[in-house]
């Protein structure tokens, strides 16, 4: 049989006591008293909504997760004290779910009431408190929304700077290798020029092209040479053209050596050549061979370009939906591509990565921001110089992502507040925040993960679980 409160008894209750007999009669008709035993959890966070609770007797304890434990917020045996669907007038997100766990410390007995009863009554009853808790929760959601979207700015900004620092050295690479290669073609075309209207036979021109051609088969072949070897051969080659009247020896050489041509080489040019059109005939190997070398430059500028949009592209998860099935591995190495000009040569970066981890349902750009924010702090924690290691193994349900870094550790004092907005431990102008309150978000409240940190000095890591089911559709 359902056991309920009568109106005296609801009455008692502060939460109740200026209520009129009617409105105390109403709740009494619909709400009804239960029993938890000791260590019992009446419910936990994220879970829907649906009930009211009021304490009637016994000792509760409600709590909270953050930094990867629980925390008890409140722990009371003061009568009437209410949990749970407190919300529920409120037509929002927030109220569709319970916020922390509530559990009995010993046998504890509750008033209970559905939720939607709650908050209808509330709405009807007191309309005027009902609009300004409303527009209270809303200006809050906004707050929250509005240091979001700052956040999501920072991170965006640093993203950008890196990503225009990267792409500089391969641009101004291209820029250059370009310019070259104009001015090496005009010279081409006037020792061509040169050559053809000669005396020199078809033949003979025929075997200088085969020999350019061969020429450059050398270099995929040619050992590589310090630059003292380097010099000696260039300073080997200048001394032959020298004695067979080549001038600008000290323009020809490098290219030459780089390629892999040497004394006896050029003497295979000079037996097939008159001997007045040999400066031409050493000027088009030259040049060729040059040509040849600043087209793999920009081959290699190309490449290294291609490689940073691409990163750029999985980083923002352009042209992709929010959720999709990932490998945690794919965003962190775009990251890292990303912040590679915050890493500099100061920070060794050691990736201790378990390859054979399961794909997972994910919002893989809001992970990327997960993993931007960390990196980003681990980088600064060090200050430029130490170890960034990022492992990923399993943990039985759950995917587990560890950023660690060698940095000063973070302080026990400050340590239970790193995940609020804005906080920070930097110098007054230098960042808004550690952006860990986001993190937070996406982790725990987006994905159902968690986010935990252990610290000493030289040895501080976050570690991020993400469950193998992907995070709640509800």
């Amino acid at each position: 049989m359902t056991e309920r409160l009568s109106v005296g008894a609801l009455r008692e209750l502060f939460l109740f006591e200026k209520l009129s007999e009617e409105q105390l009669a109403w709740l009494a008709e619909r709400g009804e008293v239960s029993s938890y035993p000791a260590g019992a959890t009446v419910y936990s966070a994220g879970e829907p909504a649906t009930r009211l609770f009021v304490l009637l007797d016994g000792t509760l304890s409600m709590s909270v997760r953050a930094g990867g434990t629980e925390i008890e917020m409140n722990r009371t045996d003061y009568r009437g004290t209410y949990a749970g669907a407190f919300l529920a007038y409120l037509d929002l997100p927030l109220a569709r779910t319970y916020v922390g766990t509530l559990r009995a410390v010993t046998d504890c007995r509750f008033w209970e009431l559905a939720a939607a009863d709650f908050g209808r009554v509330v709405r009807e009853w007191f309309p005027m408190a009902t609009h300004l808790l409303y527009g209270f929760a809303m200006q809050g959601m906004a707050t929250q929304e509005t240091v979001s979207t700052r956040e999501r700015l920072v991170a965006l900004g640093t993203v950008t700077a890196g990503l225009t620092h990267e792409l500089n050295n391969p641009a101004t690479a291209s820029v250059r290798a370009t310019a070259t290669l104009h001015e090496r073609l005009a010279r081409l075309w006037g020792e061509l020029a040169a050559l053809t209207h000669g005396e020199i036979a078809a033949d003979q021109l025929a075997t200088l092209i085969d020999l350019v051609r061969q020429a450059h088969s050398l270099r995929a072949e040619q050992a590589p040479v310090s630059p003292l070897q380097a010099s000696d051969r260039e300073d080997e080659l200048e001394g032959w053209l020298e004695d067979h009247g080549v001038a600008g020896g000290w323009e020809l050489t490098p290219p030459l050596v780089a390629t892999g041509v040497d004394a006896a080489w050029l003497e295979r040019v000079a037996a097939n050549v008159p001997a007045p059109l040999l400066p031409h005939a050493v000027g088009v190997l030259a040049v060729t061979c040059e040509a040849e070398s600043l087209l793999e430059e920009l081959a290699d500028a190309a490449g290294r370009i291609s490689k940073l949009i691409g990163a750029a592209k999985q980083y923002t998860q352009m042209d992709r939906s929010p959720l999709q099935l990932l490998d945690v591995h794919d965003g962190l190495e775009s990251t890292l591509t990303m912040l590679a000009h915050k890493l500099g040569t100061g920070v060794d970066v050691i990736r201790d990565y378990d390859r054979s981890l399961p794909k997972l349902p994910a919002y893989a750009g809001e992970l990327n921001q997960v993993w931007t924010n960390l990196i980003h702090n681990a980088i600064d924690a060090m200050d430029g110089r130490g170890t960034l290691t990022v492992r990923t193994r399993r943990d039985g349900d759950h995917v587990v992502v560890e950023i660690g870094d060698t940095g000063p550790g973070i302080p026990d004092e400050v340590r239970g507040r790193i995940f609020e907005p804005f906080f920070t431990t930097k110098p007054v102008g230098k960042g808004t925040g550690l952006g860990l309150d986001i993190c937070w978000r996406i982790v725990v409240q987006r994905h159902r993960g968690d986010l935990r940190v252990t610290s000493s000095p030289g040895d501080t890591r976050f570690q991020v679980l993400l469950p193998t089911s992907g995070p709640s559709t509800r």
